[in-house]
């Protein structure tokens, strides 16, 4: 399977992009970014030199992505959401060597306009709420919203808000019927699939 640039798209020689990856209107990966397979780049996204993108990974108009992003396999951005690699710019003042590490861990999803500040980490599985703004970093599991973003409960991994733990401690997806439960260091995981393993046609049936 091969890549699809859209005409109007601007690729660099020395850009890695997986099979399967498409790459549509207006947008311009650099040389030196590694961006994995069957990804799908919106209209007018931004890729950087030492971007790296797992596979999987949707990313929606109008998103940049600088130096010092990393997002893992299956990590979903919205709109317009923003990524930043500096906390204090300067126009005057080259700060690349002050770059810092952005991590979105696998399935995560950022919501539309939601603003990421440079050197968090967004834990797997973790939902961005559209506007917020992220200063700190984001359990997994986690639900933030606002400015700045705070916990406002957990999602599970199908995408749906978790309700209140049973006497158990046990949290059950309203729509896949999975169950999470928070860990001895207070880590909600999921009882049903692990983490770092794709859904796949062999996955619980919980239609």
């Amino acid at each position: 399977m091969s890549v699809f640039a859209h005409p109007t798209a601007c690729v660099d020689p020395g850009a890695s992009i997986g099979p399967g990856t498409k790459i549509w209107h207006f947008s311009h990966v650099m040389s030196g970014a590694r961006i994995g397979r069957d990804c799908s780049l919106g209209q007018n996204v931004f890729v950087a030199d030492g971007v790296e993108v797992g596979n999987q990974v949707k990313i929606q108009n109008n998103v940049s992505l600088y130096s010092g992003v990393v997002l893992e396999d299956a990590v979903f951005c919205g709109p317009s959401c923003v990524f930043t690699n500096v906390i204090n710019p300067r126009s005057e003042i080259v700060r690349r060597s002050e770059y810092r590490t952005t991590c979105v861990c696998r399935g995560a999803t950022i919501g539309a306009n939601a603003t990421i500040l440079c050197g968090v980490t967004i834990s797997r599985y973790a939902v961005i709420g559209a506007g917020a703004v992220v200063t700190r970093d984001v359990p997994q599991y986690a639900l933030v919203v606002g400015v700045p973003a705070e916990q406002q409960g957990w999602f599970s991994r199908h995408g749906y808000r978790l309700p209140a733990p049973t006497s158990d401690g046990i949290m059950t997806c309203p729509a896949s019927g999975w169950r999470y439960q928070q860990d001895a260091a207070g880590v909600v995981v999921c009882l049903d699939w692990p983490e770092d393993q794709a859904f796949t046609s062999g996955q619980p049936n919980h239609d």
